[in-house]
């Protein structure tokens, strides 16, 4: 993590991968933290359960929720959630696993379906936006 003079934080999850596509995985202004989209990668950078949007999805909020945690937060703690997907169909088919994550509350956010992502084998991205209470 780096700290800046405005208290301004960044946070690498895969620092070697989120500096060679040249991104911050997320970056904390204040009691905000914006994070970026989620895919479903390994730790190399591979695309993993390629073909399979409900495996990707949770492969999502694994590593959104490892993000979370060190900023000492929750899923709770999220007021934006925007969905990004190349199948809206199957997405909708899917999207009540959500309920397991949010337990308390949804966010707001968008459900966007899109062309393509990074990588041909990514079929969703999820990016949030968290505030952190004092």
């Amino acid at each position: 993590m780096k700290k800046n003079k405005d208290s301004i934080t960044y946070f690498l999850l895969r620092p070697e991968i989120e500096k060679a596509y040249g991104y911050s995985h997320a970056v904390k202004i204040g009691n905000t933290i914006k994070v970026s989209g989620a895919v479903s990668m390994d730790n190399q950078g591979n695309p993993t359960a390629i073909g399979d949007l409900e495996q990707q999805m949770k492969n999502c909020y694994s590593d959104l929720e490892k993000i979370l945690n060190h900023y000492d937060c929750t899923f709770d703690d999220v007021v934006v959630e925007n969905i990004f997907t190349t199948n809206m169909p199957k997405f909708l088919e899917v999207a009540a696993y959500r309920t397991t994550i949010y337990k308390n509350h949804f966010p707001t956010g968008s459900w966007v379906g899109v062309k393509e992502l990074a990588l041909p084998e990514f079929l969703i991205e999820i990016e949030l936006e968290v505030h952190k209470a004092d």
